[in-house]
């Protein structure tokens, strides 16, 4: 369980720091507002199910 959320862990902070880079890009070139708000409500809910893996992952670790 602990190594399986460590991974997903990895995995969920990655694709928050994806969409980060994504609407970063999407934000330089000027393009579709729309898009830029739709990256910025991915990344958040990204970041909440991160911080969710994240605690989980710390509450297993220290039980175990």
């Amino acid at each position: 369980m602990e190594a399986a959320l460590y991974h997903l862990t990895t995995l969920t902070v990655a694709a928050v720091v994806v969409v980060l880079l994504l609407g970063l890009w999407n934000l330089s070139r000027g393009s579709n507002p729309s898009r830029s708000q739709k990256l910025m409500r991915w990344r958040v809910g990204l970041q909440a199910v991160a911080i969710t893996v994240i605690v989980l992952f710390a509450i297993v670790h220290n039980y175990h």
